[in-house]
């Protein structure tokens, strides 16, 4: 049943229709707990929040299904806008975004001069910037864009997802650039051609990503909500004796609030991901994917008075 329902998530998140329609009627049905408004200004108020409590922020601005050049422009003048807010409100804040809604599905030559534009400025700004990985069938070219940007730029880095199969050669591919990388288990549905299909796979090959990446000596960025990998970690950075400044752990807003704060406690980084704008309905679908609880939190908050 658990399997069926992630897979029913990960099909809406796709349909271009039906997202359409979710940013034409707004954050409803509880997808306000784990994006922080659909402008920037709420955003920012979300940030400054989360940084009194001693976190560290990446911040998005959602956007999918980018068809048009225009469109593209319009995403990247939006991360623009986003990182000179996180200029100018000195805020604990990293930017995360999508090649696709720089226009990777367009043209190169769009998506590259949208990301210049991008990294130009906030590298000016003192603001760093991360490429989120998409689906398998983008990621190999993904991988290529960030190790040409990577030549140009040090405010860059990527993601890395566990649970496919080539991540491992991925690792090896970039170490020569000694990346700053978030490695995830992976959100998104895939073949068992291309991914492991079953969770403890994935898991075990999480920890083998997180501890070659670590003694590789690069920085990284565990993002997980999972108590053993957040425990393996620990454990791994104890044992070789890797001091906190090489790596973070990283979670969505809206979840497992309590354990971040725990984290924080306990001297470790913690940053938040927190997401924003019109454009959220796909990322909402796959936290829904993720997680049973939260399709029983969104229900509950669908039907309370």
């Amino acid at each position: 049943m658990e399997q069926m329902m992630r897979n029913f998530f990960l099909f809406l998140a796709k349909n271009k229709a039906v997202t359409k329609m979710a940013k034409k009627y707004g954050l409803r049905f509880g997808a306000a707990r784990f994006v922080a408004g659909a402008e920037l200004d709420g955003a920012v108020q979300v940030i400054q929040n989360l940084n009194h409590l001693g976190f560290k922020v990446t911040i998005d601005h959602l956007g999918e299904f980018v068809d048009s050049e225009a469109e593209a422009k319009e995403m990247a003048n939006s991360c623009i806008e986003a990182v000179k807010a996180i200029a100018e409100y000195d805020l604990d804040s990293q930017l995360s975004l999508k090649l696709t809604s720089m226009g990777m599905d367009i043209s190169d030559e769009l998506v590259l001069n949208n990301m210049r534009r991008i990294l130009t400025i906030a590298n000016d700004m003192g603001v760093f910037i991360t490429i989120d990985m998409e689906d398998s069938a983008r990621c190999g070219h993904s991988i290529d864009l960030f190790t040409e940007l990577k030549k140009e730029f040090d405010n860059i880095g990527t993601v890395i997802q566990a649970y496919l199969y080539r991540s491992d050669e991925d690792l090896d591919y970039l170490d020569p650039l000694a990346p700053n990388l978030r490695l995830v288990k992976g959100a998104y549905k895939e073949p068992d051609s291309v991914a492991y299909p079953n969770k403890e796979d994935v898991d075990e090959n999480y920890k083998a990503l997180i501890k070659k990446h670590l003694l590789n000596g690069h920085y990284t960025a565990i993002a997980t909500h999972d108590d053993a990998i957040i425990d393996y970690t620990k454990e791994l950075v104890q044992q070789y004796n890797i001091p906190n400044n090489q790596f973070e752990f990283q979670m969505l807003y809206g979840i497992r609030t309590e354990r971040q704060k725990e984290i924080v406690q306990e001297g470790y980084k913690m940053r938040v991901y927190v997401p924003y704008g019109s454009d959220w309905y796909g990322y909402f679908m796959r936290r829904l994917a993720e997680r049973p609880a939260n399709v029983s939190f969104v229900l509950k908050g669908v039907l309370k008075k």
